[in-house]
């Protein structure tokens, strides 16, 4: 904390002064934590819907992953734990419902008011729709986190009109394969933020933050579809069905990587004396050692990264816009090599493109209903700024707020109760 200025520390809303035994960064963790936005990640998907299966992840467990894996290596790196872990904590609190395909539904029916990408809208949800504070004109000015915490939740600090395309078609990129971290309309809180920068750098807990996310979505996922019998690591034995994984790892994640590269990454792993011998049966012994094989991953990953950033800025503690995290190439490929596994086998798997199609029908259609019928269909807390909307497409933002707010369960019975539809499973 001693090595945070006081702009770091600085609030968008001045706030009355607070007992003292907790620093600005400790408050901060607590208010995502206690924020009814994280506790709906409980009920929304991350790769398999949380109502198939009581073993997989949903985006809170991923999220308390996450969070774990990089306190840990803010530590061994100087930065403050309670910062970096408050950005985790907040990292996928605009997922909507149906994870990156409800994401990419939601996106398609809102160009009007400038798109949709869970990244902005987690800045929105900070900055705007959990209520927490108000400023002196009686607007909500979210969770009032410090500059410095919003700027370690801040994955892509640039509006869509500065983003770059992704070569991605799928996997974790939303927004139509388009990332960025603000819309428009949230320009004010997100300009104070970045006060200073005139770039697009993201500060080392940001970084820091993104690598645990890459980190323990490859590994955790990986291990979800082990357990959920998609996928089985002796296929990778076969170079017919591995390379039909890496050109997954093109499409979606590396579009210049190639085979030889990936295969390197692979033996480099499969050299670990936890990666599996037989396939996963599970038993108790299954069990333990898949949760050493994902154990000795992430130790992995996490030490190749510190030893590398350590390497390059000494030992000094590395904050704010000090230093950048140094990714070696063959973390880099390791990761994307195992997040090409469950993407190849689990997401792609073609028994799930009907439940796919059905998710964003969904999305699609709650979104032009609740349009039509305006704000009587909306929940209170967003019926004001629907009425103080001015315009079709500010209209149709609060709309996309309302559904991009609820969970898969309670979007599915939205769904039945305004279209009228029968339930439906997924």
């Amino acid at each position: 904390m001693a090595h945070y200025d006081e702009a770091a520390r600085t609030r968008w809303v001045d706030e009355p002064p607070k007992p003292a035994g907790r620093t600005p960064f400790e408050r901060d963790r607590a208010r995502v934590v206690h924020s009814a936005a994280l506790r709906r990640l409980a009920a929304k998907t991350q790769v398999v819907g949380p109502q198939t299966d009581d073993f997989v992840r949903n985006r809170l467990t991923h999220t308390l992953e996450v969070a774990q894996v990089a306190r840990d290596l803010a530590r061994t790196l100087g930065c403050d734990p309670d910062l970096v872990e408050t950005a985790a904590l907040a990292h996928d609190l605009g997922h909507p419902p149906f994870g990156h395909n409800g994401e990419r539904a939601l996106d398609e029916v809102s160009g009007p008011c400038g798109g949709f990408e869970g990244n902005a809208q987690t800045f929105r949800l900070l900055t705007r729709l959990e209520a927490k504070t108000v400023d002196g004109q009686g607007r909500s000015a979210g969770l009032n986190l410090t500059r410095a915490a919003l700027d370690a939740s801040t994955k892509y600090p640039w509006p869509r009109s500065a983003a770059r395309r992704s070569a991605t078609i799928g996997g974790d990129s939303g927004g139509g394969g388009c990332k960025f971290g603000v819309y428009d309309d949230d320009r004010e809180v997100f300009d104070w933020m970045r006060e200073g920068r005139q770039d697009t750098r993201r500060c080392v807990e940001a970084q820091v933050m993104d690598l645990a996310d890459d980190v323990a979505y490859s590994v955790h996922d990986l291990e979800d579809g082990v357990v959920a019998g998609k996928v089985d690591l002796s296929w990778l034995a076969d170079p017919a069905a591995r390379g039909e994984v890496w050109q997954t790892v093109r499409e979606w994640y590396l579009p210049e990587v190639g085979d030889a590269e990936l295969d390197e990454a692979l033996r480099a792993l499969q050299r670990l004396g936890s990666w599996p011998g037989s396939s996963y049966d599970g038993s108790r012994p299954a069990m333990a050692a898949l949760k050493d094989l994902t154990s000795d991953l992430i130790g992995l990953f996490c030490e190749q990264v510190r030893d590398a950033t350590r390497e390059a800025y000494g030992d000094p503690p590395l904050v704010r816009y000090a230093a950048d995290l140094v990714v070696p190439r063959r973390t880099e490929l390791a990761v994307t090599a195992l997040k090409g596994v469950a993407a190849h086998f689990v997401m792609r798997a073609e028994d799930r493109m009907p439940l796919l199609q059905r998710q964003r029908e969904v999305v699609a259609e709650l979104v032009a209903l609740l349009l039509q019928r305006g704000p009587a269909a909306l929940m209170p807390a967003l019926l004001a700024d629907f009425e103080a909307a001015s315009t079709d497409a500010q209209r149709l933002r609060v709309v996309v707020d309302q559904v991009a707010s609820l969970t898969d369960s309670s979007a599915r019975e939205w769904h039945a109760r305004h279209v009228g539809s029968a339930p439906w499973q997924g």
